[in-house]
């Protein structure tokens, strides 16, 4: 299994598994971007999974459509998607390219917005969240609220530490250089600034990140610790809970330069 990271537009990643015979694609915003890998390697292209409906992540559906040809495409159910696709809920599991992914419902970016976990054998999980989670923040709230939101990003939490964060931007210097004004004494924030400038000096990606390091550096996954806290009610938490921390850090985040 190979996993790899397509950029796309400005900042998206569409991520491909293969298997260097086939392969499948997770929120293919553009279609040139695939097209031109699977060409490069010799793919075929024989699925499309969809985390939600806005146009980066939906824009190459009908590129894609003829070199799918009867292959699958899944998405959310509770979203709209151009047809035809296979609807997908809380605890279904797809099968394609002879591996299962978990689908677990995670609104609050969008109201339907869905992630799909795969569970190697001997291997990481890998986790596709689309704009729910990303390193070191989380998406913005178009559809959802933060209750839904905290309740999404807390279930993402309890995956495996090892599970491979598969996200669909590299937002992740500017989310850590939030995420510094929030939790300024956190000393493994800085440990990842410091690894993820580097990665990005070399002109290489940030992600996949890991579980185990969005817990321990991602305020909006950190919201009952309390120097997270102590900020959020800085910028006016109604009280102390995990949704009311969230909706501060998240507007404090979306005006946040």
């Amino acid at each position: 299994m190979h996993l790899v990271a397509l950029p796309a537009f400005t900042d998206n990643y569409i991520w491909m598994l293969h298997d260097r015979q086939r392969a499948l694609v997770v929120d293919p915003g553009d279609a040139a971007p695939v097209l031109a890998a699977l060409d490069a390697q010799g793919l075929e292209l024989a699925a499309i999974l969809v985390t939600d409906h806005h146009p980066d992540h939906v824009g190459g559906l009908a590129g894609l459509r003829a070199r799918l040809g009867d292959g699958p495409v899944f998405g959310p159910a509770r979203e709209r998607i151009p047809p035809p696709y296979i609807a997908q809920v809380d605890g279904d599991v797809v099968q394609a390219c002879g591996w299962d992914f978990e689908v677990i419902d995670v609104p609050g970016h969008t109201a339907g917005h869905i992630a799909y976990v795969h569970r190697p054998a001997g291997r990481a999980p890998i986790l596709f969240c689309g704009d729910t989670l990303f390193s070191g923040g989380c998406g913005r709230l178009f559809e959802g609220t933060p209750a839904q939101m905290h309740h999404s990003l807390s279930r993402l939490a309890d995956l495996p530490g090892q599970t491979q964060v598969c996200c669909a931007h590299e937002y992740t210097l500017s989310n850590l250089k939030f995420a510094a004004a929030v939790e300024p004494g956190n000393a493994a924030l800085q440990r990842y600034i410091a690894a993820c400038q580097a990665l990005r000096a070399r002109g290489e990606y940030t992600l996949p990140s890991s579980i185990e390091v969005e817990r321990s550096v991602n305020p909006f996954m950190r919201c009952d610790v309390p120097e997270v806290v102590a900020s959020a009610i800085a910028q006016g938490a109604t009280d102390a809970s995990g949704p009311a921390v969230l909706a501060a850090l998240r507007e404090w985040k979306n005006g946040f330069r």
